[in-house]
């Protein structure tokens, strides 16, 4: 991998990360439509690592409130339980239950089987037309300080089915937290939030698998470029993305999506 692929790549990450386009599906499919030799898992893990840290620094602020919260639950019980930040802590941590258990059993199946064109191009529509269908009749009542356990619970299954690249992560969980009736902007924030928890452990696995020796994929260097770019410009993303949902609707994002879909299908059935 040449340090211009890892930037590439390492951009895509980054605007389809939090854009509900899938980045996953992204990743697998620029490579082929550019002609260059699939980067692996491994890579866009890596770079799914940036755009954590870029979610890690942009909400520092809500983050700290939620360890504050949950400590503070610990310590008063129940009453520690209902605070807003405590809430919003537990709706994080009941969200990240169904993508760990599910992903520790179809990791292997990810990395192989489901980066096939036509899955992607099947996932890319079906999810696009969920998403506009809850944008479009989604209530938009909630705001964040309202989620709790049980609606990060159920967004968190929503999130489990983005293992399947061309799902999206962040726009399968926003179709979910709408349909629940959430606002656009609160189902944008706790999209990102949601990916703290998993994108933390995956994160640590690969670091941990790195110092026991194992084959990293691509070029440390790579890795640390595709690190680099996606923190940097995924903080810009997100900022954009928020900033489009406080006045527009998100089916803009649908559009793409069916259209992104219908193009994979007329164009890998040709080649």
């Amino acid at each position: 991998m040449t340090p211009i692929q890892a930037i590439v790549l390492a951009l895509v990450q980054a605007v389809t990360e939090f854009l509900p386009v899938s980045s996953s599906g992204h990743l697998i499919l620029v490579p082929r439509l550019l002609g260059w030799a699939d980067q692996g898992l491994e890579f866009d893990i890596a770079t799914n690592s940036g755009t954590l840290l870029a979610v890690l620094v942009y909400f520092r602020t809500d983050l700290a409130g939620v360890v504050r919260g949950l400590r503070a639950s610990f310590r008063r019980g129940s009453a520690g339980a209902c605070a807003p930040e405590a809430r919003l802590g537990y709706a994080l941590l009941w969200g990240t239950v169904p993508a760990g258990a599910v992903g520790l059993l179809v990791k292997d199946w990810v990395a192989s089987y489901a980066r096939a064109p036509y899955l992607i191009a099947t996932t890319a529509i079906v999810y696009g037309l969920l998403l506009g269908a809850a944008d479009l009749w989604g209530r938009k009542r909630l705001e964040l300080s309202a989620l709790g356990a049980r609606q990060g619970l159920l967004i968190g299954c929503a999130q489990a089915l983005a293992l399947v690249p061309g799902t999206s992560r962040s726009g399968v969980t926003m179709s979910a937290a709408l349909a629940l009736g959430v606002t656009r902007e609160a189902a944008a924030r706790f999209a990102f939030l949601l990916a703290v928890p998993v994108g933390l452990l995956v994160g640590a696995k690969q670091l941990v698998d790195a110092l026991r020796g194992e084959p990293l994929g691509v070029p440390l260097d790579a890795l640390l470029v595709g690190i680099a770019v996606s923190a940097l410009a995924g903080y810009a993303v997100i900022a954009i993305l928020l900033g489009w949902v406080r006045r527009r609707s998100l089916l803009v994002f649908a559009a793409y999506r069916v259209a992104l879909g219908v193009f994979l299908f007329l164009y890998f059935s040709g080649s």
